[in-house]
């Protein structure tokens, strides 16, 4: 049997950035192994873009948002790849549709509170201003919105892979088209098996997502996820200059339904999509058809507010979201077995993925991290209260 200081399960998004960080105070002897390729479409990480920004409506996230674009500029100057291309960022309320019944809860106030005690420089806009700052947006008179200038997009697809090449340049292996099939503490180690081989690790991190409990089974853990299919559309429009990433910021729109764009990047085309609201699935069940209504919406929405975003449809891509009932991630170890350390980003983790990638790496190694985490343990009542009310935002 192999046998691994460490080793990652799961390498889309978090986990590469976990093998990434292991394997720069580890050296050789750590060892990710994927379930598909390395940028696959089938987890949670796929796609060119994710919007990263320093505007959050919850402290929790507020407190990591700094150091996460710490650690990608890390990645970049490690690297010598471009990860992040800054556009500033706009939280768009629409209060004429917020608070009606099935809507989502998002406002500016959250955002604003969380922004002003960390100390983060934005602009309050009203419709009019906004209008004349972007006229790419049409307006009914409602909408108010927030500015910060630091948002913006990481390269999903870029990212990943530069964190699996920095991971083998330090020494680390990496297996692709290699299923975990089950994980079994033993009094020596963690013994990890595939298909093919049984490996012994030191310690082990899983960032499986969607197939989480499939390997927390053998270590007799079971964390409570719902896994939804979710959607984003790509937009062949004729306004090229109009939403290049230099005249158009990212976008999240809080009204009937929260909506989230992106101007042109990774393909000749901007992207729309919604947060929340599809169907609940498995790794197993899940569908890469679109939802038709889902697709119409995002037309209605753009022909109201911002048309010339729109275009003949070049694709629509499906992902899936991994979602504790509070909708927060889950980042520590296993109570009852702490040589394992587990990450679910609950469908917003990306724009933190090379930070959590160190505190996965501080949690495995060291047993504890020095960033703000307490909000994510594996001991929070969402986790192991069964009475505890599901909670998700739109």
């Amino acid at each position: 049997m192999r046998h691994y200081s460490a080793i990652v399960a799961g390498c889309g998004g978090l986990g590469a950035a976990a093998l990434y960080r292991l394997s720069r105070r580890l050296g050789p002897g750590v060892l990710g192994i994927e379930r598909f390729g390395i940028g696959h479409d089938r987890g949670a990480s796929g796609d060119h873009s994710r919007i990263i920004r320093l505007a959050q409506h919850e402290p929790q996230y507020g407190a990591l948002a700094p150091a996460a674009y710490m650690a990608w500029r890390e990645a970049e100057e490690a690297s010598g790849q471009r990860i992040l291309t800054l556009t500033g960022g706009l939280v768009i309320e629409d209060r004429a549709h917020r608070d009606k019944p099935g809507t989502g809860n998002r406002n500016l106030d959250g955002y604003a509170a969380v922004l002003s005690e960390a100390g983060v420089a934005y602009e309050e806009l009203d419709a009019a201003a906004l209008r004349d700052r972007w006229p790419q947006f049409r307006l009914d008179g409602d909408e108010r919105a927030i500015y910060q200038r630091d948002s913006g997009i990481v390269d999903a697809r870029r990212a990943t892979a530069v964190h699996a090449a920095l991971a083998r340049a330090n020494g680390a292996e990496l297996l692709e088209h290699t299923p975990v099939r089950s994980l079994r503490p033993r009094p020596d180690g963690v013994e990890v098996r595939t298909d093919t081989e049984t490996y012994l690790a030191d310690r082990v991190v899983v960032a499986a997502d969607a197939w989480t409990n499939e390997l927390l089974d053998g270590c007799g853990a079971h964390l409570p996820l719902t896994v939804t299919q979710e959607q984003v559309t790509y937009y062949a429009t004729a306004h090229l200059r109009d939403f290049a990433p230099d005249r158009f910021p990212v976008f999240m729109w809080h009204g009937a339904h929260n909506f989230y764009g992106f101007p042109v990047y990774g393909e000749v085309a901007t992207k729309l999509g919604q947060h929340m609201g599809g169907p609940e699935v498995t790794a197993q069940t899940r569908t890469f058809a679109p939802d038709p209504v889902r697709q119409e919406r995002y037309r209605a929405f753009l022909d109201a507010h911002v048309p010339g975003f729109a275009g003949p449809e070049l694709y629509t891509k499906t992902c899936l979201y991994t979602i504790p009932p509070d909708q927060n991630f889950v980042l520590g170890t296993l109570p009852e077995e702490p040589r394992v350390a587990v990450a679910v980003g609950a469908g917003h983790a990306f724009k933190f993925a090379a930070l959590i990638g160190a505190i996965l790496a501080d949690l495995a190694l060291d047993g504890a991290t020095s960033h703000p985490i307490d909000a994510f343990a594996l001991t929070r009542p969402a986790l192991t209260d069964r009475t505890f009310a599901r909670a998700f935002h739109a």
